[in-house]
């Protein structure tokens, strides 16, 4: 599993990428393209759209990459700033979005060898329900609760990301966990934490 970067060695790179460097450029979008990806699909539900906003938020952050200030907030937190910024750019267009969930609940834990059809079918069922469930929520509670449980982001990190006090973002996060245990409760009361550890 890859480990992810100090900050100490993300500023490094970032001082290279202001030189001129391309090589800390490519190190930098490595780092960080995963998980911006992931983000973006986890709210726009479609690998197309997911995938343009992605390239568009490092191109804006690349481009403006003397505008970010280390002593206000994380690279991370200034880099996911954009890519909800771009997502939600493309919400307003009112684009109908092709809903396609499967790779945000993939939790990557493969299924027991002794897994029943019964069981697959179950598991398939509770996956199925938390794609209509995830689809249905508004884009803020869908935001917040992808930054929490998609990205382990603190409330406090959330907040700043969404441009709103601490406090909205847990209540956002509290908001979208009840409304998922809420329509899901039919497929199983653990299966909400289980499957939101994509």
């Amino acid at each position: 599993m890859k480990t992810l970067m100090a900050s100490d060695e993300i500023n490094a790179l970032i001082a290279r990428c202001l030189a001129g460097e391309q090589t800390a450029f490519a190190a930098l979008y490595d780092e960080f393209a995963p998980g911006v990806y992931r983000l973006c699909y986890s709210l726009l539900l479609n690998h197309h759209d997911a995938e343009d906003v992605a390239q568009e938020t490092f191109v804006y952050a690349f481009k403006n990459l003397r505008r970010f200030d280390a002593r206000l907030s994380a690279f991370k937190t200034w880099l996911y700033t954009i890519a909800i910024c771009r997502c939600r750019n493309l919400y307003r267009r009112n684009r109908p979005s092709l809903i396609d969930l499967s790779q945000v609940v993939q939790n990557g834990l493969p299924a027991p060898r002794s897994e029943t059809p019964e069981a697959a079918y179950a598991r398939s069922s509770a996956k199925e329900a938390l794609k209509e469930s995830l689809a249905a929520l508004t884009p803020r509670l869908r935001e917040a609760v992808v930054l929490r449980y998609g990205h382990g982001l603190t409330y406090r990190e959330i907040a700043e990301i969404m441009d709103c006090p601490p406090k909205t973002a847990e209540s956002r996060v509290r908001l979208a966990h009840e409304a998922l245990r809420g329509s899901l409760e039919q497929v199983g009361q653990g299966l909400l934490e289980e499957l939101l550890s994509f």
